[in-house]
Order: structure tokens, then sequence, then C-alpha cells
């Protein structure tokens, strides 16, 4: 039957179709994200014979006392920190979206999975549309040696890579990347919202169907979301994002969805000219050349997922030569600082109003946990101050609009992470006191607003 080209609009966010262009998306509720696209149409021409083999061939449901469990077991992938992201490993038939700023070692990240796989035994596919095979090979030689189940395979076509995958029948796949393959069927161009979904619904299908871990690599945008339709990152079962600035050598991996394992699980890498090595102790990590008696210096314990990390925040507050004051975060939220400086101001008279502040995460990570609020409170009041907090000190807890300093998660593992980097005291929710275990070695001071707390500094 011959084809029909027309022109759609998808959005960008959510996949919504619509035969014109509208401002806002009735199903999302979002502004400007339709794009035109042109796309062939057939006529279906199925009738009642057809429907009625369809349904005569539709799966029949299956008890779910007569699942076993053994098949979905987990393979263990050799690098500890991207076992932790995944929860214990890779589930057997899960699609993992992998996104990250060009050159922050994604390929580099799965090449180490696709070898710690081979050595294990296992049958690794490793696809790639924008590199060549003599390319891959030499990126690969700088990692290590590979064993010969680890196959390559160069190709973009949607169709030729399905048949490949269905012949190879491998354990894991490695998709690099999304945005280079194209369905024949669909007449837009490779990396558009419709060619996207189609490839995504591909791999989901194989992967749930023959039991494969397929691993997809995916372009972000200047926002840093995953480009392409939103709905992708709805398909997939675990979305991981690859953190950091390019030009320096730590990589933080953050699972911002996981369908069988906790979300907002880190994983920690510094890179090196072999590939990427697991840092095994971020704290000491992120803690690594902090100043000694500088004031506006405090450290905070943050908790990612199931880990708790501590890290130095630093504050710098000075006169402003400028009829506007300048605020400045670094890895911590803008307008959340400029709360707890208005909080400051109004609860404890302290005239900053007419100060530039800058604030900064030390180590270039992104935290926005409500815990680390008192670190920053302190962090200002130190620099303004100009007086230092003991090094030997940690601060964490939430601070709200009345100067009150209230109760955090997990405290207890804060602490004792605080007590393994050898920390002598931890300034805490007085809150959180309550039906804590005493922790030997190390002492714990509870406040219960922001004056106790700046008091002791």
């Amino acid at each position: 039957m011959a084809k029909k080209i027309t022109t759609v609009f998808f959005c960008q966010e959510c996949g919504h179709e619509s035969s014109k262009w509208m401002g806002q998306c009735p199903a999302c509720k979002k502004w400007n994200t339709f794009v035109e696209e042109k796309v062939s149409v057939t006529g279906s021409g199925m009738g009642g014979a057809s429907k009625t083999a369809a349904v005569r061939e539709a799966p029949k449901p299956v008890e779910i006392s007569a699942i076993s469990l053994n098949d979905g077991e987990r393979m263990m992938t050799g690098i500890a920190e991207l076992d932790r992201v995944l929860g214990g490993g890779i589930m057997q038939g899960s699609l993992i979206l992998v996104g990250g700023d060009p050159g922050i070692g994604k390929s580099t990240l799965l090449l180490q999975v696709c070898r710690q796989l081979s050595l294990a035994g296992r049958k690794v596919l490793y696809i790639s549309g924008e590199e060549s095979l003599k390319q891959i090979k030499l990126r690969a030689m700088r990692i290590g040696e590979f064993q010969d189940n680890m196959l390559l395979l160069c190709e973009t076509n949607l169709g030729l890579v399905e048949e490949a995958i269905r012949r190879v029948n491998p354990k894991a796949v490695i998709i690099d990347s999304i945005q280079t393959m194209y369905q024949e069927e669909v007449s837009s161009a490779a990396g558009s919202v419709s060619q996207v979904r189609e490839a995504t619904n591909v791999f989901l299908r194989l992967a749930k169907q023959l039991g494969i871990s397929i691993f997809i690599v995916g372009h972000v945008t200047k926002e840093g979301t995953v480009a392409g339709p939103r709905v992708l990152e709805h398909m997939v079962d675990t979305v991981l994002y690859f953190e950091g600035d390019r030009y320096a050598s730590y990589r933080i991996l953050r699972g911002v969805k996981n369908r069988f394992g906790s979300t907002n699980e880190i994983g920690v890498f510094e890179m090196r000219k072999e590939g990427l090595a697991e840092v095994k102790n971020p704290s000491e990590y992120m803690l690594s050349g902090k100043p000694k008696g500088a004031s506006g210096s405090v450290v905070v314990c943050s908790v990612e997922g199931t880990r708790p990390i501590l890290v130095e925040i630093q504050a710098l507050v000075c006169r402003t030569n400028f009829g506007i004051p300048r605020r400045q975060t670094t890895g911590t939220d803008f307008n959340r600082v400029n709360l707890l400086m208005a909080v400051l101001e109004k609860r404890l008279g302290l005239q900053i109003g007419d100060c530039d502040a800058y604030v900064n995460i030390a180590g270039g990570m992104k935290i926005n946990e409500p815990a680390t609020d008192l670190g920053i409170v302190m962090a200002i009041v130190s620099s303004f101050r100009n007086r230092a907090v003991d090094e030997k000190t940690l601060v964490f807890g939430e601070v709200g609009l009345s100067g009150e300093v209230r109760a955090v998660t997990m405290a207890q593992q804060r602490v004792l992470e605080a007590k393994k980097l050898g920390y002598d005291a931890v300034i805490m929710p007085r809150v959180n006191l309550e039906g804590m275990e005493p922790v030997k070695g190390i002492k714990v001071i509870g406040v219960g607003g922001i004056g106790e707390a700046i008091d002791l500094i």
C-alpha cells in the first residue's frame, strides 16, 4: 500500500502527538515543547479476521505463585561502585539509560563493564553508532585485555541491530548511542522524537523477551537532561547520570531512577589514564586539601541514597562595593542560600544584607539536601565574623524559617561516619537525640535553634 507523508507535532517532554503546533502541551502542561516531524502513514487494512487471530495468539496470564525468581538473579559487574548504584548488580532483562555530558566517561565506564563481564565468561555485545571498530579497539587497549566473548558491531539500522542481538543472544548489550539508531519505517531523521521512542521500544521488547540486560547511552541537552522525549526516562528501568567537571579527575555516577534499588544512590570514580578507578572512601576524598584554621569552612554530612558522605562547605562574606550585593553558589541551591541569609538577618540581627556572599561545596559535588542548612548557616557566620570553626567538628541539620533546627533522617549513620573519619564532636538537631544510641569516642551536641549553634563557634 502506498505511503502518505504527513506532518505531525510531538511534545519533547511526554511524547504527546498532535496534528498542529500548540504553545502548551495538553498532556504534561509544558510550554514550547512541540517539534515538527514528517512521518509516513500506511493504512492498516486490518479486518475482522486479523483481529480475531491477534486475540487468539495473545499470551495467557500466569499465576504469580508459578513464577520462579531464579531467572531474576543479578549479574555483578565487578565494579563495586556501579553495583551499589544499580542496587546490587545488573538485573537480568533490565533496560538501563546512561546519560552525561560529552567526554565525561560514559563510554569508558561501559567498556570497563564489558571487560569485567567478558572476564567472568559472559558474552557481551557492544554496538556503536558513533565510532568505528578500530576506534573502539584503541580505547579498549587503554583499559586492558579483553576476552573473545566481547563482540563489537558498528551499525545504526535498528532492524539490523535487532537481528544481530537475536542471533548472538548475549548476556548484556551496550548501545552507544540511542540518538544514532534509526528505523527505516519511520521517515524522520535519526535522533528525532519518533526515532528515539521507536528505538527504545525495540530495545525494551528485546530486554524483556530474551532476558538481556541492555545499556543505552543518551546524549544530554544544555539543561543536563537526556535529549529526546521525556517518555524515554519513563520507559527504561534505571536512569543513571554522570556528573562532574570533564576537566576534573573525579566523576559521580548518580541513579535518579531505579526499579530494582534505591534512588539517588551515588558512586564516585576517579579518571585515570587506564580508565575510571573506584573511590572507596568518598568522604576522605572530598575532604582532601581542606584548609586548617580558616574561617568560613565547615564540614557537613549529607546522605546520598544509603551512603553518608562528608563534604566541606566554604563561604566567603565581605562588604560589597556596588549598590546591589552579589550572591553566588556552586554545588548547592542558590535560592536556598538566599533564604538562609534572610533567616540570619531576621532572627539573629546580623547585618549581612549589604554583603557579597559566595558559597561553595568543595570537591565539586552537587548537594541539595536540607540537612546541610545548618552547615551553610555556620559557614556564613564564620566568614562574616572571621572566626574559624573547629576542624574536628561536624555539623548537620535542617533550618526552618523561624531559625529552628529540625530533625533529619539517618542521624545515627551520620554520627558513625564522623567517628570513622576521626571527628571529635557533632552538632546536630536536638530532636534527633531521642532514641539514638550513644556513640563512644565522639561528643554529640544537640541544638534547637541556629542561635545555639552559632554560640558554639
